[in-house]
């Protein structure tokens, strides 16, 4: 693969490599091979994750980042399928057209105003503990250094800025086995579920308007599991339940929030397991090469209302931000897919952002109000 060829071809031809996450070792190839064509880029890789760098000595240096794997397959979409200008296929929105367009923009701005960063990485998709950009935190944290970053994900072509928190916490109830002849003999854990399953769906997210973005909290039960036989009143019952929560709290604030709609229903002898956490992020937008990125695009900025590493800059003191080409909200289904002209209405905003001065940003109201 080069860097040769339009947008539209270039994505076809990354979603064409299979990359579910844990196996992104061929497109990991292709990525490094067409990073190595360019003589003005400095180029790392570790695991399956591949770091290019500019060194012009410029004032600033910007990062840009996609990750390289997608969902497994859904149905036939694994296999792309261009109609008019539209590509189909698995990852077209998350991220392949992303990728496409940080890549494109690689192989053909070795001059940017500012120093560059192109960072592609493994495993976003699954447990944060796999995570290539934190394997690259972790083993090369010299080579993620930059004054502010810009994430790839698909946002319609438009800022969707910070992110929200998320956790996901297995909340087990007990009960008493008994025969189902003589249920009163014992005790059913998985009708225990029932109150609890009823706060739980009857939930009304907080909204918080932070710096002009409006973030709305979530709270879903995604796994239910419980039963032991045909004819055995269960003992035990269990629910996986995923918060996203606003980034003005931290992973402590939010569980405690969670403890105190969740707890009247709950026994000694029930659990509770935070099976994983990541924090959120606030918007940064004053940053001056945000705030560029953000005049380029001519939109005002939304909230990003899922998880993304966003939250990982942040947390490494790098003020970032997400914005890409396709629609959000296709992401993950099996009808993804992203024009020629989302491409290249993004890839126009970045190239405008590296081939222009930063500006100053405006240091607006910081604080965070309800809305």
């Amino acid at each position: 693969m080069t860097l040769e060829g339009t947008l539209l071809d270039l994505a076809t031809s990354l979603v064409a490599i299979p990359s579910v996450s844990h196996s992104e070792g061929q497109i990991a190839d292709a990525v490094e091979g067409a990073l190595r064509l360019c003589p003005w880029l400095a180029v790392e890789r570790v695991g399956d994750s591949i770091v290019a760098r500019t060194e012009l000595g410029r004032d600033h240096r910007l990062l840009l980042a996609g990750h390289l794997d997608t969902v497994p397959p859904a149905g036939a979409n694994d296999v792309p399928r261009v109609e008019g200008d539209v590509l189909y296929g698995l990852g077209a929105v998350d991220m392949k057209g992303g990728l496409a367009t940080l890549l494109h923009l690689a192989g053909t701005v070795p001059e940017p105003v500012v120093d560059v960063t192109w960072c592609f990485y493994a495993c976003e998709e699954v447990a944060r503990r796999h995570s290539g950009l934190c394997q690259l935190w972790a083993q090369v944290p010299g080579l993620l250094e930059a004054d502010a970053a810009v994430l790839a994900e698909p946002t319609g072509g438009v800022i969707e800025a910070g992110c929200q928190g998320t956790m996901r916490i297995r909340l087990a109830l007990a009960g008493a086995r008994a025969h189902t002849s003589r249920p009163f003999t014992g005790r059913n854990a998985v009708h225990r579920l029932a109150p609890l399953l009823a706060v739980i769906a009857g939930y009304e997210g907080r909204r918080l308007l932070i710096d002009g973005c409006e973030y709305v909290e979530q709270l879903q039960v995604v796994e239910v599991e419980g039963g032991v036989a045909g004819n055995v009143v269960p003992d035990r019952a269990s629910l996986l339940v995923n918060h996203r929560f606003a980034p003005d709290r931290s992973i402590e604030e939010a569980e405690r929030q969670l403890h105190t709609l969740i707890d009247p229903y709950l026994e000694p002898d029930d659990s509770w397991t935070v099976e994983d956490a990541s924090p959120g992020a606030l918007p940064e937008l004053a940053h001056p090469l945000l705030a560029s990125l953000l005049a380029a695009t001519g939109a005002p900025p939304q909230a990003k209302v899922g998880w993304t590493d966003v939250a990982t800059f942040s947390e490494h003191g790098i003020p970032a931000t997400n914005f890409g080409p396709g629609d959000p909200l296709l992401s993950h289904t099996p009808g993804e897919h992203v024009s020629t002209g989302e491409l290249v209405a993004a890839h126009a905003v970045l190239e405008t952002l590296l081939t222009t001065a930063p500006r100053a940003g405006a240091t607006g109201d910081q604080s965070a109000g309800t809305g």
